[in-house]
């Protein structure tokens, strides 16, 4: 087994690692005091990055992607989990489920997302169904031909900047032997279609700046030719592209686990109590032992989930384990380190209090840590029948 990085992976992490400290570092005070990114900063980032050569790096290059592997993307996301999702968003990583694109579709969604023309935001989640994809009642309806869309969805992140969005509804119920089962369909909807509303959403304590909103549809109507893949084939586009953004959330959790490691080492190595540094105690010292066993075993768990899409075997199981592991080993990382830091672990003087708040909603998006260990122990009990 190669557990080591080839050279042009070593490059790929070097390179987004100094584009976070020297580009995205710089802006985070200032973000988690205004509570959002300026608009100018926001342009600013993203051209940075398109002149970085590194904008939608996770699509292949026969659409204009930068045609990364699973594995060399995965490190990306690792690197940019070190900074704030408000300001790394504009390192731009449009949907992937955008290749489900077809005909005139790619000219007007595809390739200008992957050149950065165009943002996409994404809309599954309803009030009444989050875990439970199935229970959304935001429904379109066949009339005269079109869609009609009523309803809402909310946390939807990333709404403020985006030109159209990636919304899952549901088109219809079919009985089966388990009760009624809600068909899906996934429709592109452009920002300025009437009937169709952007509202802020939510003030939440995590990621302060990666704002999330709600949308409203009141009768939005919509043509067949707004419809990604096909009609009632929500689910299957859905597993298709989508499943692998637990990865993602793996990858960022091990980013920002390890740059808060960084402060409790060099904290616990300066800070002296008694006439030495706490990194002397041992209550210190093996919290410190502990953390970097977990943070790299979180790594390995997530760079295997990597590798197994990359030689096309089944990942659904490891990269569950990934996203399951990383975000509770973060969740301890960064609660440990602010109880090495003490008191001022919990002052805005240290950025500790940030990584500690911003931890706890990664066991809940992209699928909760129960959603995970169901993937998980089904996957291990299908097989038998149970």
């Amino acid at each position: 087994m190669q557990f080591g990085l080839s050279e042009e992976q070593e490059m790929i992490v070097s390179t987004v690692r100094s584009f976070v400290e020297t580009e995205i570092y710089p802006h985070e005070e200032m973000v988690e005091r205004i509570g959002q990114v300026p608009h100018e900063l926001g342009l600013e980032l993203k051209q940075k990055c398109i002149d970085l050569g590194f904008y939608a790096c996770n699509f292949p290059e026969e659409v204009g992607g930068g045609g990364l592997s699973h594995m060399d993307f995965t490190l990306v996301e690792r690197e940019l989990g070190r900074g704030s999702m408000a300001l790394t968003h504009f390192f731009g990583r449009p949907q992937n489920i955008l290749m489900a694109c077809k005909g005139e579709q790619r000219e007007r969604y595809l390739f200008p997302a992957v050149r950065g023309e165009k943002m996409d935001a994404l809309a599954i989640t309803e009030p009444d169904a989050g875990s439970d994809v199935r229970g959304m009642k935001c429904q379109a309806v066949r009339d005269g031909g079109d869609w009609v869309i009523s309803g809402s969805k909310h946390f939807i992140s990333g709404a403020e900047h985006a030109d159209f969005f990636i919304v899952f509804v549901a088109t219809g119920v079919d009985d089966t032997p388990r009760g009624p089962k809600k068909r899906i369909t996934c429709f592109l909807v452009d920002r300025d279609t009437p009937g169709f509303e952007v509202r802020d959403g939510y003030t939440s304590v995590s990621h302060r700046g990666y704002k999330n909103y709600i949308l409203y549809f009141d009768k939005c109507r919509l043509p067949d030719t707004q419809v990604l893949g096909e009609v009632d084939g929500g689910f299957q586009v859905m597993n298709e592209w989508l499943y692998a953004t637990r990865l993602t959330v793996a990858a960022m959790s091990v980013g920002r686990a390890r740059r808060c490691f960084d402060y409790a080492v060099n904290y616990a190595a300066e800070r002296k109590q008694f006439g030495e540094a706490i990194a002397r105690f041992q209550g210190v010292s093996f919290q410190i032992a502990d953390m970097i066993t977990e943070i790299d075993a979180a790594d390995w768990l997530t760079l295997a989930g990597a590798w197994r899409l990359d030689q096309g075997l089944p990942a659904n199981r490891e990269i569950a384990s990934a996203k399951l592991y990383a975000t509770e080993m973060l969740a301890k990382v960064t609660d440990t380190t602010l109880q090495i830091f003490g008191g001022m672990g919990l002052m805005s003087d240290f950025p500790i209090e940030r990584f500690w708040r911003d931890a706890r909603v990664e066991r809940i998006w992209d699928g909760t840590s129960e959603i995970q260990r169901h993937i998980i122990s089904r996957d291990i009990f299908r097989p038998l029948g149970v």
